[in-house]
């Protein structure tokens, strides 16, 4: 017979089945986010909700899971509906998201169903923006695409590289931003020299929540581990995004060749869940970490994920160590984000992590024109001249050994 307590797959699938028996007195005591203009009507949920937790030092709750919308929602209005129904009701869009279709969507959504903007929990980020007058023009931008009067948490920069961004300037900004009530919160995202990002963020009384990668395979940086823990001791909430840890190379997500491929599939299904699935429980697993937005482009794919937030399986040593074996074993097709190591070896093209991100979003987000796009924002005194380059020192440094040559070749075929 089996162990009772194993989650085999049928359960675990079967776990996300609307309105199931049970699960309503589970999670009938899960608190709403709302607005400024919120009341509290606490009502028994129909749906299984996903857990929720503290959003740093503001005093408010959110759900773990939380809606990534880079994708565009206005042909998606059900994946929005889908999410209130299990109180993934954080939902985290971009300025420039599927061309601004994803902050579109959101607002088509709230002007025909404006009652639940006060339970929404909603995101945004200045992208592109390069001084404080570009930071409020996208935030304005922003609102009126969204039929909102305010936005819960504002991210700018949108991609923090280089903590002397954080100027006093921005300080300044975010205040009023709040004082005008346009902002409840204020924070920065970073996927490029996170760990300097972080640790400067720290020493900020200003910095409400930070978006930052965080993986299974970024959780061998002891440098951003000890960062996260110091914004965490700060109060700072960190949201983490690209939690599967999805590779440059799209080949390794499709296909399983290796025996690290073989070993990390059979252990999770094994354990009643796919890997993408137990990587979103890992980093959740991390009590420090208050949301994972997670970009959910159809009701399949939230279901899973909503799945992987309920079950109540923890992660093994077991499970942690091949996730672990994985990373290393597969570590030249995935990008660390370290890009001050290829910056100090490749001077005349500071653009090598970058590229590598274009890449991914390319080939793992299916993301096409926004990695074209944003390939093109490269100078082209730069990007003419990509093939040219010596990238040995790069690679040489790398902690991960990307084959740094080849996949900038790549990217020069499918993005120029």
């Amino acid at each position: 017979m089996k162990n009772k307590n194993k989650v085999t797959r049928r359960r675990f699938m079967r776990d996300t089945a609307f309105a199931a028996a049970g699960f309503g007195s589970v999670f009938a005591s899960a608190k709403a986010t709302a607005g400024p203009e919120a009341t509290e009507k606490p009502q028994k949920p129909k749906y299984p909700q996903v857990p929720r937790r503290k959003l740093g030092k503001t005093g408010v709750e959110v759900p773990c899971l939380a809606l990534g919308t880079m994708f565009n929602l206005i042909d998606a209005q059900v994946v929005l509906r889908s999410t209130l129904n299990h109180g993934a009701n954080y939902w985290d869009t971009a300025n420039v998201y599927a061309g601004g279709n994803s902050e579109l969507g959101i607002g088509k959504y709230l002007l025909k169903n404006p009652q639940v903007r006060k339970d929404l929990f909603l995101a945004t980020k200045a992208s592109g923006a390069k001084t404080v007058a570009d930071v409020e023009k996208r935030l304005q931008t922003s609102l009126k695409r969204m039929n909102t009067k305010y936005i819960d948490l504002y991210y700018a920069p949108h991609g923090a590289t280089d903590p002397g961004q954080f100027t006093n300037e921005l300080k300044q900004w975010a205040e009023s931003a709040k004082k005008r009530k346009l902002i409840r919160f204020f924070g920065f995202t970073t996927h490029k020299n996170m760990a300097d990002c972080l640790a400067a963020a720290a020493k900020l009384d200003w910095i409400d929540a930070v978006m930052t990668s965080y993986n299974f395979r970024l959780m061998q940086d002891p440098k951003l581990l000890d960062a996260i823990e110091a914004c965490h001791k700060a109060g700072i909430a960190i949201i983490a995004m690209k939690t599967t840890g999805r590779t440059t190379l799209e080949r390794f997500k499709l296909t399983i060749e290796t025996e690290a491929d073989k070993k990390l599939v059979r252990n999770f299904i094994q354990r009643g869940f796919s890997p993408e699935q137990a990587a979103i429980k890992l980093v959740l697993q991390d009590k420090r970490i208050s949301a994972a937005p997670v970009q959910m482009e159809n009701v399949a794919v939230l279901t899973q994920n909503v799945a992987a937030v309920l079950d109540k399986t923890k992660l093994t040593r077991t499970d942690i160590e091949i996730f672990n074996e994985y990373a290393r074993a597969t570590c030249t097709g995935y990008c660390a984000g370290c890009a001050n190591i290829c910056d100090s070896a490749l001077p005349e093209t500071p653009y090598v992590s970058d590229i590598m991100r274009y890449l991914m979003y390319y080939n793992s987000y299916g993301d096409r024109d926004r990695a074209r796009e944003l390939f093109a924002q490269i100078p082209a005194r730069v990007r003419n001249k990509l093939l040219d380059f010596d990238y040995r020192p790069a690679e040489a440094r790398c902690p991960q050994h990307l084959p740094i040559r080849n996949l900038v070749a790549e990217a020069v075929s499918k993005l120029a």
